[in-house]
């Protein structure tokens, strides 16, 4: 199975051997590969994701229409005045007193523009209580949110001097700016105190500061190196604010693991009495291969982000495959030959009662212990073990069967946590949909003409006579540009079912029999409801090629790393059913509402529209770390001459403690995303903690080797018509003479020698 004497074989080997050979050379590389990285990324700067780059259809047709004219829709702010009780109306004297008051307020700010009143634009409620005092942001609509604090402070003013109304104001500067006051630095603080903890569970697991900070530093130079070469790559795929979390999240996650593993495996081989040289050799023949057939199914996993079309998610997926490349990267030529540099060092800043790289002789510690007693009641009963744990699983998996999707409103985001969310439900309340209008860009060859704008009043008038929106419908004209932006609340409001409907009734039936009928006009309908549908609708299209790229290409890696048809499958089932429990427990929390007090996600009620297909591209990859860890440590004993269930409590126990420690971190990080006020974070932290949960210990410590027990031989099954394909199988190392020994048939472990 090996070439044992001969030339090491596999990329991995080769390249952790060349590193420690060369050892200050590869440092040097890596230093200079970080650092050019940065440059490059500075000297190119990033290019921003815009809407016109995020999907396909109406939304991104109306984007790119808007941006082709160049321009510049000014950020809107809404004041609403609106009675305490329901006496007063808004053709009272006072009622417009506070109307006036209003409109001179902000207009002496010098801040806004275009003041319109109620009594002008009819945008007084149904009920006659509520009324909408609307204007614009001077100045760039992107940073109108720093602008914004003096109109805030004049309409608190005339809030103070009016007791019996409610006077507030709402809009997208005034959104930005309370949103960044509240949660600004809570997104920033989470991912700052991801390295910290991660730090401080691998001081637990290795008992050292050198060990524990080596993780850490090939983690932060990937993540750092990523950075600038997102700079680069951003000129052919613009890049997101949501892709750079998403990277250092993943950054941090396999670059801690990767390093995790070659360490692990090299300590413990040093442990067994290897000199440094062949112990090097060792890690990198098995743990660095793991970590190159681990990484480039990560990659791959990435890569199916890329065939959804959609812009945040193409954008996600870039940066995440770049960061994983580097990490691999990294893990299997820098840091062989950081560890040879250190030798016995890497020990150094011992911490009292957890060092445990000398506690067990495996180098697990505690961990093995208790994975060595679970296992004896798996392999036992490998049937009934089976058949609990996928039951379980399949049991957690059931509630995602009704999963509901959907892009979230302002309220079901932040709750009630900002009294500007209550403002928007109170619109929405009084002008349905006014607070997130359908907006419909009309472009035609001359928008003044005669036909266009009877068109255009005809719109308005069966758009509110087809129970589409009540009203007001409002049209801004671009005369220069020959645009129009015609604004129509839809009936349904924050109900994104409801207003669906509506966008429905809009699209298919009011604008044919009215914009129509010009011929040359565009009409395409954006906004936020139609913005949630149409990724929706491209996402749904996208799910089945998503999936089946990924899976068909880790099983053809599986296939290739371990020349098992067995493995392979088992392998992408077990994956599978991981996703699916995440799957399970997003629902039931988050949508059902089972225990979603504890999160603090009440009356959410849905999944975000984007999370599951990022939570399955994220689990899939993430969790053949593990897979291909525990599976290769397995296949190695049985290479060795051990019998199956001796190679799988071999395989299982002498990885528990590298995999838990890994997972606790993974968990660790990704709860500290639960944490996050945003509703949609807080079902991404919670989803991707609760997969690596099960992951680590359902799948990993019972479900893998109660199957390899009842499979038995079958397990290395490997058809002779599927002989040709290429072996990237890794040399097996000699067993140490103490390892052949009497081999135990109940579960138990054989003694690793120190």
């Amino acid at each position: 199975m090996g070439n044992a004497g001969g030339r090491p074989r596999g990329i991995a080997a080769r390249a952790g051997g060349w590193s420690a050979q060369h050892r200050w050379a590869a440092v040097g590389i890596w230093v200079l590969f970080v650092l050019l990285a940065m440059v490059a990324g500075s000297a190119a700067g990033t290019v921003e994701l815009k809407d016109s780059d995020q999907l396909k259809g109406e939304t991104t047709q109306a984007s790119r229409i808007t941006e082709d004219a160049g321009v510049e829709e000014p950020a809107g702010e809404t004041v609403l005045v609106q009675a305490r009780n329901n006496t007063a109306k808004a053709t009272d004297p006072e009622f417009r007193k506070a109307v006036d008051a209003v409109m001179k307020a902000v207009g002496g700010t010098g801040e806004v523009t275009a003041v319109t009143s109620p009594y002008d634009t009819e945008s007084i409620s149904k009920d006659g209580r509520s009324a909408l005092v609307q204007f614009d942001v001077r100045g760039d609509p992107e940073t109108a949110s720093d602008r914004i604090e003096p109109v805030l402070q004049a309409v608190a003013k005339v809030q103070d001097a009016h007791q019996e109304l409610r006077i507030e104001e709402i809009g997208s500067a005034s959104m930005n700016k309370t949103f960044d006051d509240a949660f600004g630095d809570d997104f920033q603080q989470a991912e700052l105190s991801a390295v910290p903890v991660a730090l401080g569970i691998l001081l637990i697991a290795f008992g050292a500061l050198v060990a524990a900070l080596l993780p850490v530093a090939l983690a932060i130079t990937a993540i750092m190196a990523t950075m600038g070469l997102m700079g680069v790559v951003s000129h052919f795929q613009p890049m997101s604010d949501s892709a750079n979390s998403v990277m250092l999240l993943v950054g941090l996650a396999v670059g801690v693991d990767y390093c995790l593993f070659y360490l692990r495996r090299e300590r413990e081989e040093r442990a067994a009495g290897r000199d440094r040289q062949t112990a090097m050799q060792i890690a990198a023949a098995t743990s660095g291969r793991a970590v190159v057939v681990s990484g480039v199914t990560v990659c791959v996993a990435m890569a199916g982000m890329l065939f959804t079309g959609i812009g945040e998610f193409e954008s996600m997926g870039l940066a995440s495959l770049i960061v994983v490349a580097v990490a691999m990267v990294g893990s299997v030529t820098v840091l062989p030959a950081l560890l040879s540099l250190l030798g016995d060092r890497v020990e150094k800043g011992r911490i009292p009662f957890l060092n445990r790289l000398k506690r067990g002789a495996d180098g697990t510690g505690g961990e093995s212990r208790v994975w060595t007693w679970v296992l004896g009641g798996v392999l036992k009963r490998p049937l009934v073990s089976m058949l609990v744990a996928a039951g379980a699983l399949v049991a957690i998996a059931l509630p995602a069967v009704g999963m509901k999707t959907q892009n979230f409103t302002l309220d079901q985001e932040f709750g009630d946590s900002v009294p500007i969310v209550a403002t928007y439900e109170r619109i929405n309340e009084a002008f349905p949909g006014g607070a997130d209008p359908a907006e419909v860009v009309v472009k035609a060859d001359d928008i003044n003409s005669a036909p266009v704008r009877q068109a255009i009043a005809d719109f308005r008038k069966r758009a509110v006579s087809s129970g589409a929106s009540r009203g007001p419908v409002e049209v801004v004209t671009h005369d220069a540009q020959n645009l129009a932006f015609v604004y129509v609340p839809l009936v349904g409001g924050s109900d994104q079912d409801k207003a669906e409907k509506s966008l429905a009734v809009l699209r298919d039936e009011v604008r044919p029999a009215t914009l129509g009928k010009i011929d040359g006009l565009e009409a395409p309908i954006s906004g936020q409801v139609a913005g949630s549908k149409d990724f929706n609708d491209q996402l749904t299209g996208a799910v089945a090629p998503v999936f089946a790229f990924v899976v068909v290409f880790a099983f053809v890696l599986m296939l290739l790393s371990f020349r098992s048809l067995t493995i392979a499958i088992t392998s992408i089932v077990l994956n599978l059913l991981s996703v699916g429990a995440a799957y399970g427990i997003l629902t039931a929390v988050f949508q059902h509402g089972w225990g979603a007090s504890l999160v603090g996600a009440e009356g959410v009620g849905a999944i975000i529209a984007w999370l599951p297909l990022f939570l399955f591209v994220i689990l899939f990859g993430l969790s053949m770390d593990y897979h291909v860890f525990v599976v290769s440590r397995i296949r190695e004993a049985k290479m060795q001459g051990r019998g199956t269930r001796d190679a799988i409590t071999h395989g299982v126990v002498t990885t528990a403690g590298v995999v838990t420690s890994a997972a606790v971190i993974m968990v660790a990080v990704f709860s500290i995303f639960g944490t996050l006020s945003m509703q949609s974070m807080k079902q991404m932290g919670v989803g991707l903690a609760a997969a690596v949960l099960i992951d680590a210990t359902i799948i990993r410590g019972v479900l893998l080797p109660a199957i390899m027990a009842l499979l038995g031989e079958r397990n290395w099954y490997f058809p002779k018509w599927l002989r040709w394909l290429p072996d990237l199988t890794h040399d097996e190392p000699a067993a140490p003479a103490a390892v052949a020994a009497p081999h135990h048939d109940d579960g138990r472990p054989d003694p690793v020698p120190v």
